[in-house]
């Protein structure tokens, strides 16, 4: 006999037992299912959730180094970075003289307020006060109006650029671009609002709660001793492929502006996205680890089922595995029938939680994050449908054809 003729055999043999013992094979199926949903659903959260902090931090610009007093992501003790000296105005206009020609520098400064139009308030809203060259570093346009104008930073002109929150939230369906709003206890004009950017879902920051104002107004406003405050330097780089030579130099700028010598450490910060994303991946993936083990639990319990149920078929066939090998059947024929029968229950488990995880994850993609169902993911589940399987039937389905012919005929 031929090995296809073989694989035939076993194939028929196979479907037939699974379609003689319907029920059984279902309730099988079931574990399989539910630990293909779990593992598939824990995948494509994490896939969305990376998807969603990319699409959150997007306006941080991958291009952009920022110079700030304190790292976004602190690693070590707190106490190296609270003494450090605060950003003035002053070095970012050094900064500024020295890179001119290489790199958009746009200086901004930042605190929480609440904004009040007639009798509606929005709290704790960030005010951001910066310049004209803020929709240059950053990918956000105005919708309505205008954004912040040279001349606007140049006469300290009390105008402000909101987002799109505070403008739904202070004005409904009304267009707020010539009204009057206050920020704290200074009255502003509106000229534009922002494109909606959507709030973040990390705890960072809420693009649509900001509100721009001119930086020169903001330090006369908000400032402190004489218009002194911490600054954030943005820059942007002339382009994504030299960023890493271009933060050398804004970090040899910035170093001769505050003097250190060459054996001092940095007493400023680069903060880039990249940051942003090392720190993310780094929690993501043991957030991700414990997920997977906990949910492969279920998957495991799924494999133990197909076992046991195996090995009942084993052993319920006991006669017809004796009669097939007293008329010449061979051991791999015995475990190629039960490899059959273990597969496709497996499979139609693997198949119909893949089902399932997709209508989950159109439900998670339209109501909480962005995700989807990538080829990689729905390759992984068939093919870890098909190592359960095979896992599962091999102790069983080797009993079976290890049985010697004449036992197995006198079996009862």
């Amino acid at each position: 006999m031929s090995l296809f003729s073989e694989i035939n055999e076993a194939l028929k043999i196979a479907t037939s037992a699974m379609v003689a013992n319907k029920a059984r094979g279902t309730l099988t199926a079931l574990g399989i299912i539910i630990g293909i949903v779990a593992v598939i659903t824990t995948m494509t959260a994490a896939n969305g959730l990376q998807i969603s902090f990319r699409e959150s931090f997007a306006a941080v610009g991958s291009d952009v180094i920022y110079v700030s007093q304190r790292p976004w992501v602190q690693n070590g003790p707190w106490f190296r970075f609270r003494n450090r000296p605060a950003i003035t105005m002053d070095e970012a206009q050094k900064l500024q003289d020295r890179l001119f020609g290489k790199g958009v520098v746009n200086p901004s400064m930042g605190t929480n307020t609440s904004i009040k139009y007639e009798s509606k308030i929005a709290e704790n809203a960030r005010v951001i006060g910066t310049t004209e060259k803020q929709v240059i570093v950053a990918t956000m346009l105005p919708e309505t109006g205008r954004f912040l104008m040279p001349f606007d930073v140049d006469y300290k002109r009390r105008v402000a650029v909101i987002g799109a929150e505070i403008a739904e939230n202070l004005f409904g369906d009304f267009d707020p671009v010539g009204r009057d709003i206050k920020l704290g206890m200074y009255k502003f004009q509106v000229v534009g609002v922002m494109e909606k950017q959507g709030g973040s879902v990390f705890g960072g920051p809420n693009f649509d709660r900001q509100v721009f104002i001119p930086i020169t107004t903001y330090t006369s406003v908000f400032g402190n001793s004489g218009g002194r405050s911490n600054v954030d330097i943005a820059i942007k780089a002339p382009s994504p492929d030299a960023m890493q030579d271009f933060e050398y130099e804004v970090i040899g700028e910035m170093r001769k502006i505050r003097g250190l010598k060459p054996i001092e450490e940095d007493n400023f910060s680069i903060n880039k996205l990249n940051n942003l994303l090392d720190a993310y991946n780094n929690i993501m993936g043991v957030v991700v680890a414990v997920g997977l083990a906990i949910t492969s639990v279920s998957l495991f319990v799924g494999g133990v089922g197909v076992m046991n149920i195996m090995f009942v078929s084993v052993t319920e066939r006991t006669r017809e595995i004796g009669i097939r090998k007293a008329i010449g059947a061979k051991r791999r024929n015995i475990l190629m029938q039960f490899l059959f029968e273990s597969q496709m229950i497996c499979l139609i488990g693997g198949a119909v939680g893949l089902l399932i995880a997709a209508g989950i994850t159109a439900l998670v993609n339209q109501f909480l994050i962005p995700a989807s169902l990538s080829p990689v993911i729905i390759a992984a589940a068939l093919i870890i449908s098909m190592l359960v399987g095979i896992l599962a039937y091999f102790v069983p389905a080797w009993r079976g054809a290890r049985l010697n012919p004449i036992d197995a005929l006198r079996y009862e």
